[in-house]
């Protein structure tokens, strides 16, 4: 290998490169455009593997220090980058994809309540034509408590708000990727959780009825309830679509189908992930609180609702936003 001929014929790419890190570090990756951060990651990877080219055949100590400070610069640049473009695509997701999802798969969403709804009002009729119905579904010691005692059982969270938004979230995360993953059993496990949800529902809410406690019992569930049991449906819906892709592909390919729907899946269970988070946190600091006043809980839940529902109507990002997004940073 000639060292001074190979130095000489690859020195310009290295010169190139130096003068496109040195304006990305002074103007920001932003001032280059789609040609030139595609040339820079092209130079990046050519540099790299010269540096080891170097190191190899013991070029010189000096070549070696002028590649690997090409090499940190550029990979600080570029990786840099990509964890920015990261996080700027999950702000986006979060903006304006997860709406569009939810507004594309909203029928499954609707059919996942209906499911729900049908069992509680199974419930509720049982429940209120034989007494002994109750004892099937809710236990017996919160049946006493509510009928013997007249009370709820919410206040037990008092005084362990950590702990029980922690464990209430955890609970309601693992019901609802249950739900999502019951798609693969043909959507039964979906289907079942959900009816056996509203027939809980169902029942507890005709034992709060019967016992005067339905308006407390109400705004204790509005505020948290809001997000956690759309968030429920959406996971239904999710298993729902799974079902759709492995019994109906359609047109598609079963694995096709599967791939397009289970994706679809993939996203709302990413949605729902902070809907239940905060819902759990709602349920375990300000839900069970006595001094706030049931009308304001009432309220809270309310506006809550309606700011999810604006949330999902919002209109999708611009085509020329997520071109530009797309051209910040490279793809490596």
């Amino acid at each position: 290998m000639n060292i001074q001929r190979w130095i000489a014929r690859r020195q310009g790419k290295w010169q190139e490169l130096d003068k496109l890190l040195l304006r990305a570090q002074q103007r920001g990756i932003k001032s280059l455009n789609a040609k030139e951060i595609a040339t820079l990651a092209s130079l990046y990877r050519s540099v790299a593997a010269d540096l080891a080219r170097a190191n190899t055949n013991q070029i010189g100590q000096t070549i070696v220090q002028e590649l690997q400070a090409l090499t940190t610069r550029g990979y600080s640049q570029i990786y840099r980058g990509s964890r920015r473009q990261e996080l700027r695509g999950a702000i986006d997701f979060y903006l304006w994809k997860l709406p569009q999802v939810l507004r594309e798969t909203w029928g499954y969403t609707a059919i996942a309540f209906a499911i729900f709804l049908i069992g509680g009002l199974i419930a509720w009729w049982f429940a209120w034509q034989d007494a002994s119905f109750m004892s099937l579904v809710v236990p017996q010691s919160m049946i006493e408590k509510v009928r013997d005692r007249n009370q709820l059982w919410m206040g037990s969270i008092i005084g362990t708000e950590p702990f029980a938004a922690s464990s209430i979230a955890i609970n309601n995360l693992s019901v609802a990727f249950r739900m999502v993953a019951g798609g693969i059993l043909a959507g039964f496990w979906t289907i079942y959780a959900l009816f056996y949800n509203g027939v809980l529902i169902g029942a507890v809410a005709t034992l709060v009825g019967q016992n005067g406690l339905a308006y407390p019992f109400w705004a204790f569930v509005f505020p948290h309830g809001a997000l956690e049991l759309p968030a429920i449906f959406i996971a239904g819906g999710g298993g729902l679509l799974i079902a759709r892709g492995l019994l109906f592909p359609g047109r598609h390919r079963r694995r096709d189908a599967l791939r397009i729907y289970g994706g679809q899946a993939a996203q709302l269970v990413m949605g729902i992930f902070p809907m239940l988070l905060i819902a759990g946190a709602i349920e375990g600091f300000f839900s069970p609180q006595e001094f706030i006043p049931s009308p304001f809980k009432y309220l809270a839940g309310t506006g809550l609702f309606i700011l999810l529902i604006l949330y999902t109507l919002r209109r999708d990002v611009p085509e020329e936003r997520l071109r530009q997004r797309s051209q910040e940073i490279p793809s490596n």
